[in-house]
């Protein structure tokens, strides 16, 4: 069983081409549009590793970290975002986030970064 991936950002076109990129990687994905399908998600499926993005509307990226720590499960995050924040970045850090990629990203990092905490 490959490990388990969780694209969440409210962006389509991104969804569809981490979801590509990481399939084809072999790794098993999963896309949520929002903070609610997103918990949802990682409750029922626990994903290895979860993509997440800063800005969803609704509940952003840090208020859905908040409730994965809340959670009983082992996953690991990265953020994402297209705002140059460096507060929201510190604090996404501080909650445990893995790191974080500034969008437009480089597949190729995001990749590389994908690989070295799945495969650890």
């Amino acid at each position: 069983m490959g490990k388990k991936l969780l694209i969440v950002d409210d962006q389509f076109g991104i969804r569809v081409l981490l979801n590509e990129v990481f399939e084809k990687d072999g790794y098993e994905t999963m896309q949520a549009s929002n903070g609610k399908q997103a918990l949802k998600i990682i409750e029922e499926k626990e994903p290895d590793l979860i993509l997440l993005d800063m800005k969803i509307p609704g509940m952003d990226g840090l208020e859905i970290l908040k409730e994965i720590k809340k959670m009983d499960v082992k996953s690991h995050v990265i953020m994402m975002t297209a705002y140059g924040e460096l507060e929201m970045i510190n604090e996404a850090m501080r909650l445990g986030a893995l790191t974080h990629f500034a969008k437009p990203f480089d597949i190729d990092e995001v990749r590389a970064e994908v690989r070295k905490y799945l495969n650890d």
